[in-house]
């Protein structure tokens, strides 16, 4: 039998930046080091064979954290040590760093300290910065501070180790894995350490902590943690003391939890009986990318320049990359949409806000009299509709001020145009219809189209005729009513260049969709309709448009019957979206973009869906497929549609996830290629798995 072949690197999550990391809440055995040793290295050896680069306990671990004057023990202090020389000798099987809480005798003082061991040696150990003596804690009573310690090295288990807050361990063999450590209190003051670390180089924050356990405080380190990682632009991986401390006066949950940039990633069970684990994989790339585009960050660096020159690195290495396999956090299918209910909720009610108030503002500046929207039954002009509705409320203006007109070309369904009728009708604008047809047939012929002569050739310049003849109406008809054209398409189609330039539904006086995803705008109209905005006639003619096969209707339908299908050409939104988020706000090459929709749309089952997502339409797709429309992504955005984007009227911004005004987020050359790109997926990603 002939050898298995290697998994292709793609498979790999090292590959693309990833960094498998460890926290763990031990079972104390209070006073007992030796015992709590081995409960580390139980733990410990389970991350090592989930191949974690880092394993975070709690502080204080070896030893237990609510000994008080028990502190001052020699023997327990001698079997402490005895237990770090058991640690030390066991880790040289072991391929994670380990930090490890214990106290440190050193300088004529005792020291709280987070010790780093890897492979069989102590590589640092790093005391706490900032000693918490007020209500239930008394640590200066027993501990030095680090500010205190008058060494940058000690001698412990016949060996000199560096010593002191400064330390950062950085992994040769995985680039941007920086790792810093800070211990519980240190994170609650205004100056933690980590901050300089961070500057200093470190994407991974770890903090061992023994924090005890009152009403709420688990919800107050979750809101700190989320602002030091999104300030620090970091990894912050927090590890609390739980089962086993003493419950004399307080109590402890054993809190674990990892946090990315303010994304949560993981948390253990709190008030577990037994020890917890937590694992989960960091991106230490996308933190390295997101701190190279913020100028503030170099300026941090540059007012903090002492320190961060002053800061120690200590290398180690991981070993073998991480093996295939799938990652082990959840990528979202939905950028532009959250899974979570309430978040969901807040960002719609924020999305269309921002719309409305954006569209006030410009009625207030230009004066208008009337709105003027082309209405076709789809999507984008239906939500467009919707906006325009509400800001004729909020303003005391009545609805008659918008001017709705459905445009009825050659491939025009019944069903789309009596949508369209249905809601403007609803909404009580002033509705009107004007075939294009007969303008366009004349043009056609003037133009001796085949199509004018009977052929059934429906190429771009036939599509074109239509659209650029249905914007050139509004315009008009603005300039008679002294209106205001409101643009229609959205972000999604503007990242596609799946619209028509200058005289087509790419211009607009302004347009409220331009920061809008097509995956967020189905969600807006839904909750738009859940809302009950408008009157019931209204949201259920908004429900019945969201069933609708996303469609420009320029070409007839086919023989088989078949409606011209937008998906069909240019991909699912659902990918391009996904696709789009990931090139233009993280930057990330197309290899990593594809491992990165694998993990996301793979299996329906996984992961979690955004509420009221239809059953129906929830689906998964192959490598193949996902691979297959991240090329035409590249091809379209970087290759062929920037000249749009370099022109597109004014419009809100409405999320970080992705904005393409040349005014505000995205800038690029109209003539760049997108041969770099293509040439990176063809390189880093195979054609099959």
């Amino acid at each position: 039998m002939p050898p298995k072949s290697k998994p292709h690197p793609f498979l790999s999550p090292s590959t693309h930046g990833f960094v498998r990391v460890a926290g763990a809440a031990p079972v104390v055995a209070l006073t007992d080091p030796a015992a709590n040793a081995e409960r580390i290295l139980d733990l410990a050896r389970k991350a090592h064979e989930a191949r974690a680069a880092l394993i975070v306990f709690p502080e204080l671990s070896l030893s237990g954290y609510a000994l008080d004057d028990l502190l001052h023990q020699e023997a327990l202090n001698d079997a402490v040590e005895a237990a770090l020389a058991r640690l030390q000798d066991e880790s040289t099987a072991l391929s994670p760093l380990l930090l490890v809480g214990a106290p440190i005798r050193a300088a004529g003082s005792l020291y709280n300290c987070a010790v780093a061991l890897h492979r069989g040696a102590i590589l640092g150990i790093v005391p706490k910065s900032y000693l918490p003596t007020y209500r239930e804690y008394y640590e200066r009573r027993q501990f030095a501070a680090a500010a205190d310690a008058p060494v940058r090295e000690i001698t412990l288990l016949g060996r000199t180790i560096p010593f002191g807050p400064d330390l950062l361990f950085a992994a040769t063999d995985q680039r941007d894995c920086v790792i810093h450590a800070e211990i519980c209190e240190d994170m609650w003051a205004p100056a933690p350490p980590s901050i300089r670390a961070a500057l200093a180089g470190a994407t991974i924050l770890a903090n061992l902590s023994a924090s005890n356990i009152t009403i709420g405080k688990a919800a107050e380190r979750d809101v700190l943690i989320d602002a030091h990682s999104r300030r620090t632009c970091s990894a912050y991986v927090y590890a609390a003391a739980g089962m086993g401390e003493s419950t004399t006066d307080v109590a402890w949950d054993g809190q674990v939890v990892a946090f990315e940039m303010g994304e949560k990633l993981a948390e253990t069970n709190r008030f577990a009986r037994e020890s917890e684990l937590m694992l989960v994989d960091i991106d230490v790339e996308r933190i390295a990318q997101e701190r190279r585009r913020l100028n503030t960050w170099r300026d941090a660096i540059a007012h903090q320049k002492e320190a961060v020159a002053a800061a120690r690195t200590i290398l180690f290495a991981l070993g073998a990359p991480l093996p295939a396999g799938p990652l082990r956090r959840t990528i979202p299918r939905f950028p532009f949409a959250p899974d979570d209910p309430a978040r969901l909720d807040l960002d719609c009610y924020e999305a269309y806000n921002i719309q409305v108030a954006g569209l006030a503002t410009r009625l207030d500046a230009t004066k208008s009299k009337r709105v003027v929207i082309g209405v076709s039954g789809g999507l984008d002009s239906t939500h467009a509709l919707i906006v325009a509705a509400r800001a004729m409320d909020l303003m005391d203006r009545p609805r008659t001020d918008i001017i709705g007109v459905t445009m009825p070309g050659f491939a025009t369904s019944s069903a789309t145009k009596a949508q369209a009728q249905a809601l403007m009708k609803a909404l009580g604008i002033d509705s009107r219809e004007v075939s294009i047809v007969p303008l366009a047939e004349q043009m056609l012929r003037d133009l001796d189209h085949p199509a004018a002569h009977g052929e059934k050739v429906y190429d771009v310049t036939y599509e074109n005729v239509q659209a650029g003849l249905r914007t050139d109406y509004l315009f008009r008809l603005a300039n008679q009513e002294g209106g205001l054209v409101i643009g229609t398409g959205d972000l999604s189609e503007l990242a596609l260049g799946w619209c028509t330039y200058g005289v087509g539904d790419h211009m607009a006086h302004y347009n409220v969709n331009a920061g809008a995803a097509k995956t967020l705008i189905q969600h807006l109209i839904r909750w738009v309709a859940a809302e009950k905005l408008f009157d019931a006639a209204a949201s259920k003619t908004l429900l019945d448009i969201l069933d609708t096969e996303i469609s420009p209707e320029l070409v007839p339908p086919d023989a088989a019957g078949a409606i011209q299908s937008t998906q069909s050409v240019i991909g699912p939104y659902e990918l391009q979206d996904f696709n789009l988020h990931y090139a233009v706000r993280h930057g990330m090459r197309p290899s990593k973009i594809l491992f990165l929709a694998w993990n996301a749309w793979k299996d329906v089952a996984e992961g979690v869906w955004p509420p009221h997502y239809p059953e129906g339409k929830k689906r998964a797709y192959s490598y193949e497929e996902l691979r297959k429309w991240l090329g035409v992504f590249i091809a379209r955005f970087y290759g062929q549609s920037q000249f749009k984007r370099s022109a597109v009227p004014n419009g809100p911004k409405l999320t970080s996830a992705a904005a393409l005004s040349p005014r505000g987020d995205w800038r690029a050359p109209s003539d760049a290629s997108a041969a770099a790109w293509r040439a990176e997926l063809e390189a880093g990603a195979p054609e099959n798995l």
